[in-house]
C-alpha cells in the first residue's frame, strides 16, 4: 500500500534535502547541520592569527614555514537544528488531513534523515507529542504519522500548546487559519517566544476558495456547530470572497508585524508542487 499516497519513490528522495534556516544552530548535540559558530568538524572555513589560549593542535606548520607567521585553521562547527511541527487538528482541517499529513511527513523525514532533533505536535496537545532524534527514529515517526487520528478538534489558534516547541530552531506551522484575527494575532504573540524562525504554512483547498454551492443552504460551521441559513447568490459569493481577501489579508500583516514567513499553500496543486516550486524557491529546504 502506498504510504500516505505519496508519489512513487518520494520518500527516498527526501534525503537529499535538509531544513534552511538563517537562525543559529543552537543544539548543544552533534549534527549535520552547520552553525554560524567555529568548532571541531573536519570542515574547513579559513585562517586566522594564533592568539594565546588557543588550541595549538590547530597550527597550519606549512604556512608558518612559509610566513614565519602562527596562524591556525578554523572548523565549521556542525551542531544538530531543532525542529517543531505543530499541525492544527482542528475540524475544519478534515477535508485537507491527508494533504497536511504529507506536508508534516515529508518536512518531519528531512529532519530525521540529517540527523537533526524532530518534535510534531497535534492540536491542543491532548496527544502526546512525538520527540525523535536522527535516522533510526523514521520507522517510529511513520507509525506516528499513520496513527494519527482524524482532526476532530474545535480550536486551534487559542489554545495551541508550545511546550513541546521552547528553543526550536525552526518552527512550522500547518494551518487552514479559520479562527479570527484576534486569535491569530495571539498565536503569533506566542510562537516567536518560542523560535526566531517561524513560518506559518496556510492549508487551503479550492472549495474554501471558490465554494461552488447554489441555492437555498444550511452550513453548519464544524468547529462551533453553528447553523447559518443561507442563499448562495452571486453577491454572496462575492461577499464571501471579499471577507476571505480580507482575512488573509489581515494574516499576512499579522506574520509580518511579528516577523512570522508565510506560504499558502493548496491540497489541489500537490506535495510534489509544495516542495518543488515554493519551499525550495522559498529557501525552506535546500
Amino acid at each position: 500500500m502506498n504510504f500516505l499516497q505519496l508519489p512513487e519513490h518520494w520518500v527516498s528522495g527526501l534525503g537529499r534535502y535538509s531544513i534552511g534556516t538563517k537562525s543559529k544552530i543552537r543544539g548543544h548535540h552533534k549534527g549535520s547541520s552547520r552553525s554560524r559558530r567555529f568548532g571541531s568538524s573536519m570542515d574547513f572555513s579559513d585562517f586566522r592569527e594564533y592568539h594565546p589560549g588557543d588550541d595549538v593542535r590547530h597550527i597550519d606548520w606549512n604556512v608558518f614555514a612559509r610566513t614565519e607567521r602562527v596562524y591556525i585553521k578554523r572548523f565549521l562547527d556542525e551542531q544538530e537544528m531543532r525542529v517543531h511541527i505543530m499541525v492544527d487538528g482542528s475540524k475544519s482541517m478534515k477535508g485537507k488531513w491527508l494533504f497536511t499529513k504529507q506536508l508534516a511527513f515529508s518536512l518531519g523525514s528531512i529532519v530525521l534523515l540529517n540527523d537533526d532533533k524532530l518534535t510534531l505536535s497535534i492540536g491542543q496537545g491532548t496527544n502526546p507529542p512525538l520527540k525523535r532524534k536522527g535516522k533510526s527514529a523514521q520507522k517510529l515517526f511513520n507509525h506516528f504519522i499513520m496513527s494519527l487520528p482524524v482532526a476532530d478538534e474545535k480550536r486551534f489558534a487559542e489554545v495551541a500548546d508550545f511546550q513541546p516547541a521552547q528553543g526550536s530552531t525552526v518552527l512550522f506551522v500547518l494551518s487552514d487559519a479559520l479562527e479570527t484575527l484576534d486569535e491569530w494575532q495571539r498565536f503569533f504573540s506566542r510562537a516567536v517566544k518560542y523560535s526566531k524562525d517561524v513560518r506559518f504554512m496556510h492549508v487551503s483547498d479550492q472549495q474554501e476558495r471558490q465554494p461552488l454551492f447554489a441555492g437555498d443552504l444550511r452550513l453548519i460551521d464544524d468547529e462551533s456547530s453553528d447553523a447559518f441559513n443561507v442563499t448562495m447568490s452571486s453577491q454572496t459569493a462575492e461577499n464571501y470572497n471579499r471577507k476571505r481577501l480580507e482575512h488573509i489579508d489581515g494574516l499576512q500583516a499579522l506574520c509580518r508585524r511579528y516577523g512570522v514567513q508565510y506560504m499558502p499553500v493548496h491540497v489541489e496543486d500537490g506535495i510534489q508542487h509544495v516542495f518543488l516550486h515554493q519551499l525550495l524557491k522559498q529557501k525552506w529546504i535546500r
